[in-house]
């Protein structure tokens, strides 16, 4: 990848991940209804699942880009449209909250991390827009996903210390939040589509 896109990979980390999802949301509310050493096991399980996602993503990837070869520049516009569509999804006036309780486990953060479709999605945007146009080796994917982590665990730890301060935040603020990351995420697909 070249260094001149870290900024944009960066952003795009920031946007993503840090922006409520199921397993930010999930870490969030966790954190209020049960003991701070419950909720370690439970973000521990989020650890796992997301980094043996990160790198299966990673792998086919790189699997796609050997099959794929000079035309993989072409899923950068797939990328792109994706981070338009999540922008259209913050833009809608929706609640987040499905009122469902529940376990604060390892194996409940791990599932809650495999199956986020949200950062699937997200983990084969970055790959192929980042990765893959430059590289289809497998290894080149592992600084990516290194980086990945921060839009995973890293946004998951953040929500869960923040708990009730985020609450409090969103709720007062919630559409003016969706309306910059909207915004955010459709500069991020207009760059990925120009460069």
């Amino acid at each position: 990848m070249p260094i001149e896109l870290l900024p944009a990979l960066l952003l795009q980390i920031l946007v993503v991940g840090y922006t409520p999802g199921p397993a930010n949301l999930f870490a969030f509310t966790m954190s209020i209804q049960h003991p701070w050493k419950q909720c370690v096991k439970m973000w521990a399980g989020l650890l796992v699942g997301f980094s043996m996602m990160v790198l299966t993503v990673g792998f086919l990837c790189t699997v796609l880009g050997e099959a794929l070869h000079e035309n993989v520049i072409y899923l950068k516009y797939v990328g792109a449209a994706y981070l338009v569509w999540l922008a259209i999804q913050m833009f809608r006036d929706k609640k987040g909250k499905d009122g469902k309780d529940r376990n604060c486990t390892f194996l409940s953060g791990m599932i809650i991390a495999m199956t986020n479709a949200k950062i699937i999605l997200f983990d084969f945007t970055v790959y192929s827009t980042f990765v893959l146009p430059y590289s289809n080796r497998f290894v080149d994917c592992l600084p990516v996903a290194a980086l990945l982590l921060l839009a995973g665990p890293g946004a998951n730890m953040v929500w869960m210390l923040a708990g009730s301060f985020l609450r409090r935040f969103f709720e007062k603020y919630s559409r003016t939040v969706e309306i910059v990351s909207g915004v955010a995420l459709i500069l991020c697909a207009l760059y990925i589509a120009l460069s």
